[in-house]
């Protein structure tokens, strides 16, 4: 079971597949098991955005078990190599996002199985700035709306 980080814009992100070699993020265009999660979202273009792991599990993110965020708010990350990672995939979100043109974007994180026709937990309007910060964390099943 794997995160999943989704996009929602005005207009499509650039199409771009994961390349494990290259190891950067990757847009793609929503499939059958996506369908649902459209319904979570405002703008029309919704699409996954992978990590560098190829889904999105090296984005920073938290989990809700038994009504707490596990992790959250006090981030203890004890493995520099496990920083680096998430350090280097919000750096490549955060550009993404900028070079998106849009002023605006809604992004969603699930859990791939069985989540997509769940309730949102959380709403945020959050800066692009945030996303940068050591303490953010994707909360499960988290909407944000992020200004740019």
């Amino acid at each position: 079971m794997c995160f999943s980080l989704y996009a929602g814009t005005v207009k499509p992100l650039t199409r771009k597949a994961w390349d494990k070699d290259i190891r950067g993020l990757s847009v793609s265009a929503l499939d059958q098991r996506d369908a649902h999660i459209i319904s979570h979202f405002n703008l029309p273009e919704v699409q996954r955005i992978g990590s560098t792991a190829g889904c999105g599990c090296d984005f920073p993110y938290v989990t809700l078990t038994k009504g707490a965020w596990v992790g959250y708010p006090e981030v203890i990350v004890d493995d520099p190599g496990w920083e680096k990672t998430e350090l280097v995939n919000r750096e490549a979100l955060v550009a993404m996002l900028i070079g998106s043109g849009e002023k605006m974007i809604e992004l969603y994180g699930i859990w791939q199985d069985g989540e997509s026709e769940k309730p949102v937990n959380v709403r945020e309007e959050i800066s692009l700035k945030r996303i940068l910060d050591s303490d953010f964390r994707f909360k499960e099943r988290g909407f944000y709306t992020v200004n740019l």
